[in-house]
């Protein structure tokens, strides 16, 4: 079994979701209760991808996350650096341009893209500062970037409900329909650990990111961050 630490080392968290690629989906389905079809939802309208528009998909694992723009008309390149991820997704949807790549360091030119997003995966990037700089070097001028993540409950009874169950019902829950829970410990960990809504739209205006703006998801238990290159 594998679980990556909250020095989150890549070729730890690489190795960790390569062993949970195969049932990724289905345990994210279970564990955040149904509540990742919404979410996955309220994303694709923040990107709003057009036909013929180039959406970067970052962490996109095995795309299900990319499906929703390559319906648009977009050309979508789903990215992520689990090659287990990259190959899971490319048996089930052969069609779409898989792409290797760390999100410290991109493999894209500059100004590439329209949009550039990334759902649950910057929290497991060693270097967030970093990889905001990344998604704002590959965005064309007035481009913008959407990032869904998960944050801090907004309101405090909630909030100290969220984090026990965190902390004790969902590892037991991964280990019931996941195929690596230790990996479910981490990704509890990694939650807590992680910068509040403002917090995290202050570190994308020094990315370099403008009119940066946010939105609470099921009470804050995700939190949806937009910001624009400026043209």
């Amino acid at each position: 079994m594998t679980r990556a630490s909250l020095n989150k080392q890549p070729h730890e968290v690489a190795s960790m979701f390569d062993h949970v690629a195969e049932r990724y989906d289905l345990t994210n389905a279970v564990l955040s209760l149904g509540q990742d079809r919404a979410w996955r939802k309220a994303v694709a309208r923040a990107v709003d991808a057009r036909p013929a528009q180039k959406v970067l998909d970052l962490a996109a694992g095995t795309a299900t996350s990319s499906l929703p723009f390559a319906r648009t008309g977009a050309y979508v390149v789903p990215c992520d650096f689990s090659l287990g991820m990259l190959q899971v997704g490319k048996e089930r949807h052969s069609w779409l341009p898989f792409t290797a790549g760390d999100a410290t360091r991109l493999p894209f030119r500059d100004d590439t893209f329209d949009a550039v997003t990334i759902s649950f995966g910057l929290r497991n990037v060693q270097d967030t500062d970093a990889a905001l700089r990344e998604m704002h070097r590959v965005t064309r001028p007035g481009g913008r970037v959407v990032i869904c993540e998960f944050s801090h409950p907004t309101w405090a009874p909630f909030r100290t409900v969220y984090t026990e169950y965190l902390m004790r019902a969902l590892p037991p829950v991964a280990r019931a329909v996941s195929s690596n829970p230790d990996a479910y410990v981490y990704l509890a960990e990694s939650i807590r650990a992680w910068p509040d809504q403002p917090a995290l739209a202050e570190r994308l205006g020094k990315a370099g990111w403008t009119r940066v703006a946010w939105r609470n998801l099921t009470g804050g238990v995700v939190a949806l961050h937009r910001g624009f290159k400026e043209s």
